[in-house]
């Protein structure tokens, strides 16, 4: 008995329920039954709330996340300036270190007005130890970045020990002179002939610089136009 009453009452709920959803059609949704009430209202404040989220929340999140990782780079560089600024004294010794160290390589390299008088002392080295020169022709300048190039192809005659005491010269030079590509051989008398190019070095004047740097930018706005 128990069993068929609560089989009649659950029809009876059921049956209650569905009759709330019948003749809803062209009556106001103010004037429906509870229960579809209910479900409209929350159906309702479901698609707000996702077309709230796409339109407008998603959009703050992203702005949030981008917050976050801002603040994170911030913290990191706020860390990186933190330890510089606690280390400031010993980088400023170092940097005044490196400018000295910097200057001292500097004035190893000549100015456009002393090459000539470069040119000279490497003609005087080997002259000096009773050389003969063959060939000394200056080439090109090749301008770099930051300095010039000047290879000069020498040509010179002499013996075994005066050619080396020319090359220990040219290595004991105030200036920078490097000898390349050399190539020694015997002559028909039996003196040594010594073959090279010397290469010195000067560093560029005010208006090079300008030029190199002008021409750098060309070529990157070249680059980005290709």
């Amino acid at each position: 008995m128990a069993k068929a009453n609560l089989n009649i009452n659950l029809n009876d709920v059921f049956a209650n329920l569905a009759d709330q959803f019948r003749d809803l059609s062209g009556r106001h949704p103010g004037q429906w039954p509870v229960l579809p009430r209910t479900l409209c209202a929350l159906g309702v404040t479901a698609a707000v709330c996702v077309a709230g989220y796409f339109a407008y929340w998603s959009s703050q999140f992203e702005e949030q996340d981008a917050g976050a990782q801002q603040e994170a780079k911030l913290r990191d560089e706020y860390k990186i300036k933190t330890a510089q600024a606690i280390n400031l004294e010993a980088l400023r010794a170092q940097k005044a270190q490196v400018d000295l160290y910097v200057d001292r390589l500097q004035k190893q390299l000549p100015s456009k007005a002393e090459m000539a008088a470069l040119l000279t002392d490497i003609n005087q080295a080997g002259t000096g130890r009773g050389l003969q020169f063959e060939l000394f022709k200056p080439q090109q300048v090749v301008v770099k970045d930051y300095y010039a190039e000047l290879p000069i192809d020498i040509k010179i005659t002499g013996s075994y020990h005066d050619i080396g005491a020319f090359t220990g010269d040219i290595a004991n030079l105030p200036r920078i002179v490097t000898l390349n590509n050399l190539a020694l051989s015997t002559g028909k008398d039996g003196t040594l002939m010594l073959e090279a190019v010397a290469k010195t070095f000067r560093y560029l004047d005010p208006e090079e610089v300008a030029a190199q740097r002008k021409a750098a930018a060309d070529k990157k706005k070249a680059a980005k136009r290709s």
